[in-house]
């Protein structure tokens, strides 16, 4: 360490020291030279000997106290270092005493954080470094917010903070940031102990005075004078509203002048007052704001002497004198109404009847200027017999009763026993208490009961009508409806009450009666406003193919009838011979496409059979060669082809005449399938479709015609290798479920779509669907009719991809039967 510094400090007496070394050597060079007998090479060598020794000595002093300089500031160094560690121990000791963290941002902005970092652990989760500054993971959301806001302005303008922050665990941390010697830093110390409730007081404290200070604001705008008194009775506060009544300018002076609003013999009664503990209110008359006022005041005592509040009620007084008029004269008023009224207050007790009232239960009226219970004058009429006879009239008193404690008016019905009906309305009042209005009801409620019993005769007399009747009001609302009339309309019993327009029914029936210029007619004849009303007559047609003659005929009361008849019957007849002619020419044309489709067919069979056997004829031929042999299957190709054809037209033929009749017999399902399976053998092995049998070997028999069951299998594996792809495979399924035999055919083929199943089974229906299969479409239209003729019936199942499932489901309960009768 001295030898790194030297050389930059040898310009002094070192250098001196040099310089005198070198000038000691040239002299001594000199002395060599003139000194008289020596060699002169030794006298040089001599010289360079002396100055090099004289400067090895000048050079170790220059070392030694140079040496003794630096151990002297290594020294001072280590002291300094000494201390800095103490104070860096004490500062640790510092910082370790309490939970806090320190963070300081250096003038490059990265943030060093020292301290325990275990303030910001959270549950399972330690707390470390990098969670610190990320105070959104262990603050309270809106403490993070305003802290990082705080961090945020710190840093960027200097500005100084101290927040109290919660942490997500419910510990409370004091954040404090400063600007110190350019750097930011952040103090973040967890509260324990006496500084926690310190901070939490001081929250307190500040509530409160929040809370003190809205409280005073409050007061400030009541109009209602509010004052607080010391227990020496002087004045110590005052609402706004005081100092104005008190004339005082504004608060604060009335405060410091002592101004009163009350006068002293008012203040000694309140005082005297809370001596005995009364803590009702003193009505008193004061002046306020210049003026006589009549004020209710009230004075609570409390620790620090009394608070007190006035509320002027003069108007209230007024108020109560206008009403006591206003109750006198709707007395008077009452007492001329024939209804008759009875007060009674809240302990039930009569304090209010008018003449009526007296009238109705001709009471004794001394007997009522005594304010008798509700339920005395109850026993009283009872013992009179004027009130309805009760078999339990003490349950009926207490219902009678309870409307003391309801909430809303009761209307009640009394059937008295002279005959007469009153109507009874028990309405509660908001003070306590109830108010009886009873209604002599007898003359109406006669009246209402001939009317309605006017009404339901006609109603029933009406309902009971087949034909559909309706009547609409002037207002063009429905009035009644027979029963008929919402059964065909599908118009339901809630709508009915409601009496809809004639529009809302129109929009109803339109549903099954979609045609426009009907309704039109009919809803100019219900709501229509002419000079002279006419009748209305037109004819409607509901989907479902119903024909109704409707008639709207206006009466007297300005209503109208509305009536319909069903005429459906003869317009089938007219529909009926309409379809038949129309059946008649379809049948034409489907003869003419049947005699076409048949002549094409045999003409191509036949065609092929002439020509191979005109070749098998020609005696130019010989005998039969491999081409021969290949001519003679073509001809029973066609000529099997040909047959197939003719049979099946020939059977449809016998079906539509109804001159085919089965030969039942007893067949063996599994035999009757390995037949129909043979006939389609060569078909299978040229398509290179697999066949699967799925058939039980216990099924059995079962009665029908085999023939025409082969006949069925054969078909529907004919369809089902047509419409299959090499590879694929067929399956032929039969069981027994319950009563029917059921065979199943299905194919993995391209299936079909719903608009070619939707005519699969008509006759002359054939659909390729993108195969080589080329068919008549026979095949199926004379499986079905044989599936049919057996009482059996067919179904089919079939999606595009997916293949087709085809059904054929045959009764074996009867079989006995049939088999009996055929034989």
């Amino acid at each position: 360490m001295g030898f790194g510094r030297t050389p930059r400090r040898l310009g002094g007496r070192a250098g001196a020291g040099i310089l005198g070394g070198a000038l000691g050597l040239a002299a001594a060079a000199q002395a060599a030279e003139t000194a008289p007998g020596l060699h002169a090479h030794n006298a040089v060598g001599f010289a360079v000997l002396i100055g090099l020794t004289i400067f090895a000595t000048i050079l170790s002093l220059l070392y030694l106290r140079e040496r003794a300089r630096w151990a002297r500031r290594e020294h001072t160094l280590n002291a300094e270092l000494a201390e800095l560690r103490g104070a860096h121990d004490r500062a640790d000791l510092l910082l370790g005493s309490e939970p806090q963290i320190v963070v300081t941002w250096d003038s490059r902005g990265e943030p060093l954080v020292e301290g325990d970092v275990g303030i910001t652990a959270d549950g399972a989760r330690p707390g470390s470094v990098r969670r610190v500054l990320a105070f959104g993971s262990w603050l309270v959301p809106a403490d993070a917010a305003a802290l990082d806001a705080a961090v945020e302005n710190l840093r960027g303008r200097g500005e100084r903070f101290r927040r109290t922050v919660h942490t997500l665990h419910g510990r409370t941390v004091e954040a404090q940031g400063q600007a110190v010697g350019g750097q930011a830093l952040l103090r973040l110390r967890e509260l324990t102990g006496e500084r926690r409730e310190l901070v939490e007081l001081r929250a307190n404290l500040e509530e409160t005075r929040h809370g003190l200070d809205a409280l005073s604001g409050l007061l400030d705008t009541i109009p209602q004078p509010v004052w607080r008194r010391s227990r020496d009775g002087r004045l110590t506060w005052a609402n706004a509203a005081y100092a104005a009544a008190a004339e005082a300018g504004d608060a604060a002076r009335a405060v410091r002048e002592g101004a009163e609003l009350l006068e002293r013999t008012a203040r000694e009664e309140a005082e005297r007052r809370r001596s005995r503990g009364g803590a009702g209110s003193l009505r008193v008359s004061a002046v306020v704001a210049g003026a006589r006022r009549t004020l209710d005041v009230t004075e609570v005592a409390t620790e620090a002497g009394t608070v007190g509040i006035a509320v002027d009620v003069s108007e209230l007084e007024s108020v109560r004198a206008d009403l006591q008029r206003q109750m006198d004269a709707n007395v008077r008023t009452l007492d001329q109404l024939p209804t008759a009224v009875a007060m009674f207050d809240a302990r039930q007790r009569l304090i209010f009847h008018n003449a009526a009232y007296r009238q109705l239960w001709d009471l004794d009226p001394a007997f009522l200027e005594g304010r008798p219970l509700d339920g005395e004058i109850l026993d009283t009429l009872r013992n009179a017999r004027k009130l309805p006879e009760q078999a339990d009239f003490r349950s009926w008193k207490a219902g009678v009763l309870a409307a003391y404690r309801a909430a809303e008016a009761q209307e009640t019905w009394w059937h008295l026993p002279d005959g007469r009906t009153l109507r009874v309305l028990a309405d509660p009042n908001p003070q306590g208490g109830l108010t009886y209005l009873f209604e002599d009801v007898s003359e109406r409620v006669h009246l209402e009961s001939r009317y309605n019993v006017l009404m339901q005769v006609q109603s029933e007399t009406l309902d009971t009508l087949r034909e559909p009747v309706a009547v609409f009001g002037t207002d063009g609302r429905l009035k009644f409806a027979n029963r008929a009339f919402t059964q065909i309309w599908r118009i339901g019993p809630e709508m009915v009450e409601v009496q809809p327009h004639i529009d809302q029914v129109i929009a109803v029936c339109r549903t099954l009666s979609p045609a426009e210029e009907p309704w039109a007619q009919i809803r100019e004849a219900v709501t229509g406003l002419v000079d002279a009303r006419r009748g209305l007559a037109c004819r409607l047609a509901l989907a479902d193919g119903t024909m109704l003659d409707c008639a709207a005929e206006p009466l007297p009361d300005g209503a109208t009838l509305l009536t319909h008849i069903d005429v459906t019957a003869s317009v089938n007849v007219e529909r009926a011979l309409t379809d038949k002619n129309d059946a008649l020419e379809r049948t034409t044309r489907l003869r003419d496409e049947f005699v076409h489709h048949v002549s094409y067919e045999l003409r191509s069979p036949l065609t092929n059979i002439i020509g191979f056997t005109e070749l098998l004829g020609d005696e130019t031929v010989g005998a039969l060669n491999p081409r021969q042999r290949e001519y003679a299957d073509h001809i029973m190709r066609s000529s099997a082809a040909l047959l197939v054809i003719i049979n099946d037209i020939l059977d449809l033929a016998s079906i539509d005449a109804g001159s085919m009749e089965l030969t039942r017999e007893r067949v063996d399902v599994q035999t009757t399938i390995a037949a129909a399976v043979r006939g389609i053998g060569d078909r299978l092995a040229e398509a290179d479709i697999a066949l699967v049998l799925d058939v039980p070997p216990d099924i059995g028999t079962f009665v029908a015609d085999g023939k025409r069951v082969r006949q069925i299998l054969f078909n529907l594996l004919s369809n089902a290798v047509g419409f299959s792809a090499p590879g694929q495979q067929v399956r032929v399924c039969a069981r027994k479920d319950g009563e029917s035999l059921v065979l199943e055919v299905i194919d993995q083929g391209r299936g079909m779509p719903p608009e070619v199943m939707a005519r699969v089974f008509e006759r002359f229906e054939s659909n390729t669907l993108g195969t080589r299969h080329r068919g008549v479409g026979l095949g199926l239209s004379i499986v079905r009719s044989f599936v049919e003729l057996h009482g059996g019936r067919i179904d089919i199942a079939s999606s595009p991809g997916s293949g087709t499932r085809v059904t054929c489901t045959f009764p074996v309960g009867d079989g006995e039967a049939h088999l009996a009768a055929a034989e």
